[in-house]
C-alpha cells in the first residue's frame, strides 16, 4: 500500500529500508535532513522536500507514518498534516509518546474528520532485521485497514492491537518499565561477579545463561555482545540517560496505586548514575560525622 514516513533517524531509516523489501508497498518519506530522505531512496523510497510536497505526492484518504521525538515535535508535525490533510487521512505515531498525550491527540484529530492511530515500536537498531515488536491503538476499523504495514514491519506474531486511542502507547509504556528494571537486575548481578574473588568471563556466563537458563533474553545476548567488544567496559562512563517512558510508568504506577518498587528503583539509579558526587551524599558524609565522628573524604 501507498504510505507517507516522516523521521528518518535510527529508527525511521532501517523501518522503511524493511517496508520497501518486501515489494508491496510505495513509500514517500521526509526528513528536515536532505541527506536521511536520499539515503532511503536507493532502496525505492520517494523522497519529499517537505511536508507539503509529501502530501502532495500522496492518493487521498492518505497514511502517514510519524517517527518524530515525543512531545511537541509530535504535535507540530500533526498540526501541519491536518492543515494540508483530507478528512480521512489517517495519522500514525510511531514514536514513543505519552499515552495520555495520544489520547489528547486522537480527540482533537477526529473532531477535524482526521484518524490517529499509536503505535508502540520496539526494536532498536535491530528491527531491520528481526523485525518490530508494535502495540497499536486506536479504531479497530483503521487498524484493518493499515494492517499491511504492520504484517511488513513485525516479525511472525509480532504486532497485536491493543485497543482504543492511547492503549498502544500505554502497553509501550509499560514495555519500557519492565526493560528498565531487567537491565538494572542484569546490572546488578554482573556487578556482583565483576567484583567477586573469582576470575569470572562475564561475556561467557552472558552466553551461558542464555542456553536454557531461566534468565536468558535478547538483552543477556546483547551484554555477551558489549562484553566481547569491550570485556571490562573501560570505555563507557556509566552515565545512564533516559527517554521518558520510565518517568511515565512510575507516575501511572503511583497513579493507579501500583507497587512499582523494581521499576523504581531503576529509574532513580539511572538519575544517580549522573552524578559524581551528589550533594545527597555529601549530607549523609556530613551526618555520619557529625553525630558519631565517623571518618570523611577531603573534596580536595
Amino acid at each position: 500500500m501507498e504510505l507517507g514516513f516522516i523521521g528518518l533517524g535510527r529508527m525511521g531509516g532501517n523501518m522503511v529500508q524493511r517496508l520497501l523489501q518486501g515489494g508491496e508497498h510505495q513509500v514517500v518519506v521526509y526528513d528536515r535532513s536532505a541527506d536521511a530522505a536520499n539515503a532511503v531512496s536507493q532502496f525505492g523510497a520517494r523522497p519529499a522536500a517537505s511536508l507539503e510536497a509529501l502530501m502532495g505526492q500522496l492518493k487521498p484518504p492518505r497514511v502517514v507514518w510519524m517517527m518524530v521525538p515525543s512531545g511537541d515535535p509530535v504535535d507540530q508535525t500533526l498540526d501541519a498534516l491536518i492543515a494540508l490533510g483530507t478528512p480521512g487521512d489517517i495519522f500514525i505515531d510511531g514514536g514513543n509518546s505519552y499515552f495520555k498525550d495520544s489520547v489528547r491527540r486522537a480527540h482533537a484529530t477526529e473532531s477535524r474528520g482526521f484518524h490517529f492511530m499509536d503505535v508502540g515500536t520496539s526494536g532498536g537498531i535491530w528491527g531491520l532485521q528481526v523485525g518490530y515488536c508494535m502495540m497499536i491503538g486506536g479504531r479497530k476499523d483503521d487498524f484493518q485497514r493499515v494492517e499491511p504495514i504492520f504484517k511488513t514491519l513485525a516479525p511472525e506474531n509480532g504486532y497485536g492491537y491493543m485497543g482504543a486511542s492511547g492503549a498502544g502507547h500505554y502497553v509501550k509504556m509499560v514495555h519500557n518499565g519492565v526493560e528498565y528494571a531487567m537491565m538494572q537486575a542484569y546490572a546488578e548481578g554482573f556487578e556482583i561477579m565483576h567484583t567477586s574473588p573469582f576470575n569470572l568471563d562475564n561475556e561467557q556466563i552472558a552466553r551461558l545463561w542464555n542456553q536454557g537458563s531461566v534468565v536468558r533474553s535478547w538483552l543477556l545476548e546483547l551484554a555477551e555482545s558489549a562484553f566481547q567488544k569491550d570485556p571490562q567496559l573501560s570505555k563507557i562512563k556509566g552515565y545512564v540517560e533516559d527517554t521518558g517512558e520510565g518517568r511515565w510508568t512510575v507516575l501511572t504506577a503511583i497513579e493507579q496505586d501500583v507497587a512499582a518498587t523494581a521499576i523504581a528503583h531503576s529509574l532513580f539509579v539511572r538519575f544517580g548514575s549522573r552524578q559524581d558526587d551528589s550533594f545527597g551524599n555529601r549530607l549523609l558524609a556530613a551526618l555520619r560525622n557529625e553525630f558519631g565522628g565517623h571518618a570523611v573524604r577531603s573534596s580536595d
